[in-house]
């Protein structure tokens, strides 16, 4: 190999650190809730306010870095050579300082100074404007002064970046830089355009003078930003001269493992070649998420049903080897070893992580046997009885699911392998009449109730709701002191010096009732103490909990260790209403509130 991973980081941060950009690192894997998105999707996102212009960066106007990100839009093309779940971008910003004349000037130097491209074969292109928007004008001037060539410079309306369906969101014209894999031309004009596969797009400045409003309208910023991003994992692959990112030393141990304990060569054929990769590229994901600064563990609800779906996909492949929990968690201890340097949270996580990994598979694993007994039974008989018939049923489907506990996506998985698709619309109604009859469970409970009516849930999950709202108004750092709940009203009592204004107090209100009205489901999971506190799951009273707890899961609102019973999903609340604000002892406040019948 030309280049490992870790000398590729250098030379970029190295780059740009002797052009005065302050290195700020990487940031959560987890969206902060404040974009709109689960995950980091894109290495800017964290940048957001700083490029709008409504914060000053503490670091400066020029920063650099190499961002995690995770993308699981097109989950079902990963086992190819291009597609992640995790992947990496090597960026840079310049937060309203420098703008096109010197970032062009930088790109085009990095590229051949440092990653010794020859200028002559480089290629660029250009925004040829749309609308109101200009030609880039300025940008293609700049490349002719920087050595680039005529023709080797292209016009298209496509080069606008935005983030996609986000409204509030910086955006603009963009250049894109490609170069070519080898001298191999599959026609005499062959160039960027050509689908052969020849050139190779190895990343892209962006000219954020825009910000993206509803509607699609644009206004101009209050500042000219630049938003540089080369895909880390695309860079390494081509500049060792090799078209498949697993060749490269982020995978190289693993598949090793892989090859060694189940007896199978990557490479070989297009199916096995698949299933590792999709092995490697979810386990990998699976540590990054688990082992993260805001860590999550699998569950079945927001971003933890994300890390079950891709940890359950990856213990499919990973027995369909005829191998067990032992090689996931040696390819975990894989990826911990190579990223760990860079990500010092996974090295802490070690064992937090492995523990998760062998907890998931052990409950996945009969689910798994069980659900391709009863998949290749129903296959069998539709092929025997049904030859004609190629698509799977909604209600059966469900019952995959509902009976067995085989998730939907792995019937979707399994039906196509095979040669089938699914009624999915069919398998969402059943899911729909099986959630309207259930009922919401009673019994013995604790947690501050009277008893446990229906009623009572619903003002149970209310102050849960409560609680996310108060921390989001106030500022954070809020705890609850105390509850009681009757089947007429809450009473929650919580620390804070003084007393709540109405205009808090309304704040309050409407952020109940936004996620009262989002109808988000509410997911009950039994796990250790030690299991709920390192998910991230809240809880006040510890020496009153025994070995085992339940987290109460809604959304990416809240996750509290809780005794029960609560409502399936907020939307059956109704309306919350506060009635009384006012103070309980020293330091601590007191809320009393109810739910009103909803009107609709």
């Amino acid at each position: 190999m030309r280049i490992s991973s870790r000398e590729l980081r250098e030379k970029w941060l190295c780059y740009y650190e002797s052009k005065g950009h302050k290195n700020i690192g990487s940031v959560s894997l987890i969206g902060d809730g404040e974009t709109g998105v689960m995950f980091n999707v894109a290495g800017m996102q964290p940048l957001m306010p700083y490029l709008l212009g409504e914060k000053e960066h503490e670091m400066g106007k020029r920063l650099c870095n190499i961002q995690g990100c995770i993308r699981t839009v097109d989950i079902d093309n990963v086992g190819d050579e291009s597609h992640f779940t995790f992947f990496e971008m090597m960026g840079n910003w310049s937060l309203g300082d420098y703008f096109k004349r010197e970032k062009v000037a930088y790109s085009i130097e990095l590229l051949t100074k440092v990653f010794g491209l020859e200028k002559e074969k480089i290629c660029s292109t250009v925004f040829a404007g749309k609308g109101k928007i200009p030609r880039d004008n300025e940008t293609e001037k700049l490349l002719l002064e920087n050595g680039i060539k005529k023709e080797n410079i292209y016009f298209t309306d496509e080069n606008w970046w935005n983030l996609e369906g986000l409204d509030n969101t910086p955006c603009g014209p963009d250049n894109e830089w490609f170069y070519p894999k080898n001298e191999d031309k599959c026609c005499e004009t062959c160039d960027i355009n050509c689908s052969c596969g020849r050139y190779v797009e190895i990343g892209n400045d962006v000219y954020m003078e825009y910000k993206q409003l509803s509607g699609g309208m644009l206004e101009e910023l209050s500042q000219k930003n630049v938003d540089t991003g080369f895909g880390f994992e695309r860079m390494l692959t081509f500049l060792n001269g090799i078209s498949d990112p697993y060749r490269t030393d982020l995978f190289e141990k693993a598949i090793e493992r892989i090859e060694k304990e189940c007896n199978v060569k990557y490479g070989k054929d297009e199916g096995t070649t698949r299933q590792i990769r999709i092995i490697c590229d979810h386990v990998r994901t699976a540590v990054m998420l688990i082992g993260d600064e805001k860590g999550i563990v699998p569950s079945n609800v927001g971003a933890g049903y994300i890390l079950r779906r891709l940890m359950r996909r990856a213990i499919r492949y990973i027995m369909n080897f005829g191998a067990g929990p032992s090689l996931m968690k040696g390819l975990a201890e894989d990826f911990v070893d190579i990223y760990g340097e860079v990500y010092p949270n996974l090295n802490e996580k070690k064992a937090h992580i492995l523990s998760e990994i062998d907890r998931e598979f052990s409950k996945f694993e009969k689910t798994l046997v069980q659900g391709n007994k009863e998949f290749e039974k129903l296959i069998s008989n539709m092929k025997k009885f049904a030859p004609d018939v190629k698509v799977i049923s909604g209600s059966k489907a469900f019952k995959l699911f509902d009976t067995f506990g085989f998730p939907v996506e792995l019937t979707l998985e399994m039906a196509k392998e095979n040669g089938f698709d699914v009624d999915l619309e069919g398998f969402n109604a059943a899911f729909k009449e099986h959630q309207e009859k259930s009922k919401i469970s009673a019994g013995t409970f604790k947690g501050g109730l009277i008893d446990s009516s229906e009623e009572n849930a619903k003002l149970h999950t209310a102050t849960h709701l409560l609680l996310a709202a108060l921390n989001k108004v106030l500022g954070g750092g809020i705890v609850q002191k105390g509850s009681n709940i009757t089947p007429e009203r809450l009473r929650f009592d919580f620390n804070y010096p003084e007393k709540l204004t109405q205009e808090q107090l309304k704040e309050i209100e409407d952020e109940v009732n936004k996620n009262i009205s989002n109808d988000i489901p509410v997911v009950c999971e039994n796990m250790t103490l030690d299991q709920a506190r390192n998910s991230g799951a809240t809880g006040v009273f510890g020496d009153k909990y025994g070995e085992d707890v339940s987290v109460y899961t809604i959304g990416d609102v809240s996750r509290e260790i809780c005794g029960g019973p609560h409502a399936k999903s907020t939307g059956q609340l109704g309306k919350f209403k506060i009635i009384k604000e006012e103070s309980s002892s020293a330091g601590v406040r007191r809320i009393k509130a109810i739910l009103e019948k909803s009107q609709n």
